[in-house]
């Protein structure tokens, strides 16, 4: 039995176009309606819609807008926000004080994390997340993914998990400790156990596998060539790590002799299926290539500023071609999972630059949705238009913070803060998040949760140390 949705007189609706430089992004509409039947968009627009529906919601007060897509993230990250030794570092001395705390994290560690960054990230409008999971610790069972993909199935979150990991130890010149690397052997093995047990290719797939070795300084080059040829096989995305810091550069240049874009591309990187976290450090010529190719990015902007690591060239990128999205990165160097924060800290960011790089609200929306919805290499999400899925956000714009911004309120979400959660969102036709409330999640107790374990983490690394100095 089909079950529908109509979203009624909206103040103002963003379908949004496919191309970010074509005129008019947000091809907005006031009035009219949207329609959801099941899991799909049926129609769309100004006009009035003629018919019944099983829920009708008033959204003469709300924008509406394709729900967002975050491209990269460190779901276990929430259990270690703002430690202090980290909160003035720069990335290698935060990974090297982090992996010490990191390499103690359980399999229940790694569910309950992940069920609170998804949550954070329901409630500020996010319907599709990848996750990058590139830490397995010797003494915890290897099914890490499955217990982030369990978390997801729960919510009613559309989910792109990326299977990482880390092979290239502190001992043979990478950064990660011994105990939280893995053999290709291990690595292979699980990733082929992952995508021939969850990866569904079908149009509005919820669950989708990638491959996402760690990064140039903490993984082989044989590991980084043999996820290409495993991705080509499956016929999945690719991502890592790249251009992020300049001591990142200096390492590629130092083991290599290339920079990291040319490092990646000796081994058969740089291709369509491939996206790439932070690609701070991009040079002209890169950048083109990375356009002519149409790899994919994902800025975070917060995690940039927060680990000083440098600012994007983003609108260099669009004007490219390069398929730009945003994400909020971990919750240990943002240090949180809210997107209408990326949103904004994306556009001011930009304004640290001359004023012709600076990003406009239609660039940083698209980047959210059509942009995210490119990286990960769908065109089943990311805008509101008849036969895409129904993934949407309904924001309340009769909020203190929107107060005075009515006369553009698609920008309003950008430019203001929001103080309160976005009021509903919508997950493949489905209402995840009613009155700001995630529908069938106690947050008391899993936050309750969340902090026992991030506490008792923190104490036990802590006792590690001071065994180690007493030695």
């Amino acid at each position: 039995m089909r079950s529908s949705i109509l979203i009624n007189d909206p103040l103002l609706c963003c379908r949004m176009k496919s191309d970010v430089n074509a005129g008019n992004v947000l091809d907005t509409f006031s009035g009219g309606h949207i329609y959801i039947e099941d899991n799909m968009i049926v129609s769309a627009g100004p006009e009035a819609f003629k018919g019944t529906a099983d829920k009708v919601i008033d959204a003469s007060r709300m924008l509406v807008l394709p729900g967002f897509v975050n491209t990269h993230h460190h779901f276990f990250q929430t259990l270690t926000r703002n430690i202090f030794s980290t909160q003035k570092a720069e990335l290698f001395g935060w990974l090297v004080t982090n992996y010490e705390i990191w390499r103690g994290i359980s399999k229940e560690a790694f569910y309950v994390s992940a069920k609170i960054a998804m949550a954070e990230l329901l409630k500020s409008g996010c319907t599709t997340t990848s996750d990058h999971l590139y830490l397995f610790p010797n003494t915890t069972e290897p099914t890490l993914i499955d217990s982030e993909i369990d978390a997801a199935k729960e919510l009613g979150m559309r989910f792109q998990p990326t299977r990482g990991f880390m092979s290239l130890s502190k001992k043979d010149g990478g950064l990660p400790p011994e105990d939280v690397v893995q053999t290709e052997e291990e690595i292979f093995a699980d990733i082929d156990r992952l995508i021939e047990t969850y990866h569904d290719d079908s149009f509005g797939s919820m669950l989708k596998i990638s491959l996402a070795p760690c990064s140039p300084f903490s993984v082989t080059g044989e590991s980084m060539r043999k996820t290409v040829e495993v991705a080509d096989k499956y016929h999945v995305q690719i991502h890592t790590h790249l251009a992020e810091t300049k001591d990142e550069e200096n390492y590629c240049i130092k083991r290599s002799g290339e920079r990291p874009f040319e490092f990646m591309k000796s081994l058969g990187w740089i291709k369509p299926n491939a996206w790439f976290a932070h690609s701070i450090f991009l040079n002209d010529e890169e950048i083109k290539e990375a356009g002519r190719v149409k790899i994919g990015t994902s800025h975070c902007p917060s995690s940039n500023m927060r680990l000083g690591s440098g600012i994007a060239r983003i609108k260099e990128m669009l004007d490219a071609g390069v398929n730009v999205s945003l994400a909020v990165d971990g919750s240990a160097s943002n240090d949180s999972s809210n997107m209408l924060i990326e949103l904004r800290n994306a556009m001011l960011l930009s304004r640290l630059r001359e004023p012709k790089f600076w990003l406009n609200t239609e660039e940083v929306l698209w980047m959210a949705t059509v942009g995210g919805a490119k990286v990960l290499g769908r065109d089943d999400i990311g805008q509101i238009q008849a036969g895409k899925c129904a993934d949407i956000n309904l924001i309340d714009m009769d909020k203190l913070e929107y107060s005075g911004a009515l006369h553009d309120p698609a920008a309003a979400i950008v430019f203001n803060v929001a103080m309160n959660p976005v009021d509903h969102v919508i997950v493949n036709g489905k209402m995840v998040v009613s009155g700001g409330k995630i529908r069938g999640l106690d947050e008391v107790d899993l936050v309750k949760r969340h902090q026992k374990i991030s506490a008792d983490l923190i104490k036990s690394a802590e006792e590690r140390m001071k065994q180690r100095l007493r030695r």
